[in-house]
């Protein structure tokens, strides 16, 4: 009977952390090229079969697991990179890519170290120095690893691959990175990626689209729904919960005393 206060505790906290996701997901329905997320589970007897064949401490002996209890385990995230819908913006900066790859961003932590982040966010502009930077100020990179840079006097055409033509001059191109596996990547801060050890680069198959948007890939009527049926399913959790203790009262008060 305890053990069913444990099952449902454990379904509760699992509930929770989708219900995180999916508001996560809410809030950047609007966001430009954010990739949603999803949650995964893992039933009690699956993570007991991994632990048990866990050769870490011992390759001879099983691993002990210490007090069994039943219930659910709180899986990986993952997240789902289909590509979002395009919206027009007309804007000369703004920037779509149809495809696979991402924009290299150069970034700056608050501790002043820099490295390189990627995005599928376009929303560009050009600073008063003429360079190419996000909405939040990092710079964008060319294919020579360096800051892109142009004269914010003049017109400027962007084609397919990238290619940034002022005067009918090529003054850079926009560099874009794809990886062997998206598992390697994970998601920091709103709206950008970092490799993981193994990730492996590798050239996308792509086009960039002047003056459109890639959207968020978020679908808010199916995350409105999946919210639903998390809070029923955290509800139903809850009355085991209460069920099960009004069971253990009758057990201590009343059956005690017989």
């Amino acid at each position: 009977m305890v053990k069913g206060l444990y099952t449902a505790y454990t379904g509760m906290i699992n509930e929770q952390n989708r219900m995180d996701v999916i508001t996560n997901n809410l809030a950047n329905s609007d966001t430009s090229g954010f990739k949603k997320e999803g949650a995964t589970s893992q039933a009690f007897d699956t993570v007991l079969a991994y632990k048990i064949k866990d050769a870490s401490v011992s390759p001879t002996l099983a691993h002990g697991i210490g007090n069994m209890n039943m219930g659910v385990k709180i899986g990986e995230n993952y997240t789902d990179y289909s590509q979002g819908a395009f919206k027009v913006t007309d804007n000369t900066f703004d920037l779509a890519i149809s495809g696979t790859g991402f924009y290299n961003i150069e970034f700056t932590n608050k501790a002043g170290n820099t490295s390189t982040k990627y995005t599928r966010d376009g929303s560009f502009t050009v600073t008063k120095d003429g360079y190419l930077v996000t909405k939040d100020g990092d710079f964008v990179l060319g294919t020579n690893n360096g800051r892109i840079k142009i004269d914010p006097t003049q017109d400027v055409s962007i084609d397919s691959m990238g290619n940034i033509t002022q005067n009918s001059a090529n003054v850079g191109t926009i560099k874009i990175t794809d990886f062997e596996d998206y598992n390697y990547l994970k998601h920091y801060g709103e709206n950008y990626y970092q490799p993981v050890d193994g990730a492996t680069e590798k050239q996308g198959n792509y086009t960039i689209n002047q003056g459109y948007l890639e959207t968020s890939n978020v679908q808010v009527v199916q995350e409105m729904v999946e919210m639903i049926s998390v809070s029923r399913q955290y509800e139903s959790n809850q009355r085991m919960i209460t069920t099960i203790d009004s069971t253990l009262e009758i057990v201590s008060k009343q059956l005690g005393r017989v």
